[in-house]
C-alpha cells in the first residue's frame, strides 16, 4: 500500500455532532495515540451523530492504524448502534481493508465523496426575478456586515439592487 509515501497526517472536522477523519500519506503508528485520544474525545461527545473516515488521500496505512479504526467501529456499534462509514478510492488500500473483514465492520464507500451520487443536488429555486434579486440583495447585506472591506466591496451593488426592487 504504499507507493513513494509523504508523511501521514491525520485532519478532522466536526459539525453538529458528524465528525469527518481524513488520513493523508502514509499513516503510521506514531499518529495512533493521538487518534485514539481523539476518539475517546469524539465518542463522548453529548452531540456525537457520526463518523466518516476518508482515506482517499492515504499512500498507505499500517496495522496499528487499521487497529484503530477497527476499535473505532466496534465502539461506535456498542455506544450507538451504527456502523461508521469508511471511504477508499484505491483498490489496494479497498482490498486490504477487505481482507482484514473491514467490510462486516464498516460501510466501505468506493467513490470520493465529492461524487453526485453521495450528495443530492439541490432544485434550482423555483421564484420569481424579484424574490431573487431580495435574495441576492440579503446576502450582499450579510456579507457587507462581516467587514469594512465587504461593505466598501459591495456597496455599489447593494444600492442597485435596492434601487431596482422599489
Amino acid at each position: 500500500m504504499n507507493r513513494s509515501a509523504t508523511a501521514g497526517r491525520i485532519l478532522v472536522a466536526e459539525h453538529d455532532g458528524v465528525y469527518l477523519m481524513k488520513f493523508v500519506g502514509d499513516v503510521r503508528l506514531t499518529l495512533c495515540a493521538a487518534v485514539d485520544q481523539f476518539l475517546d474525545t469524539m465518542l463522548s461527545d453529548p452531540k456525537f451523530r457520526s463518523v466518516v473516515i476518508d482515506l482517499t488521500g492515504a499512500d498507505g496505512i499500517d496495522s496499528t492504524s487499521l487497529g484503530v479504526l477497527a476499535k473505532l467501529s466496534i465502539r461506535t456499534q456498542e455506544r450507538f448502534g451504527f456502523r461508521p462509514t469508511l471511504v477508499s478510492t484505491r483498490t489496494d488500500v479497498t482490498r486490504v481493508l477487505r481482507s482484514m473483514g473491514f467490510d462486516d465492520v464498516f460501510h466501505i464507500v468506493e467513490q470520493p465523496l465529492e461524487s453526485k451520487e453521495q450528495f443530492g443536488e439541490l432544485p434550482p429555486c423555483d421564484c420569481s426575478e424579484e424574490e431573487l434579486r431580495e435574495r441576492v440583495l440579503e446576502a450582499h447585506k450579510v456579507l457587507m456586515s462581516l467587514s469594512e472591506a465587504n461593505r466598501e466591496a459591495f456597496q455599489d451593488l447593494v444600492e442597485t439592487l435596492e434601487a431596482a426592487i422599489r
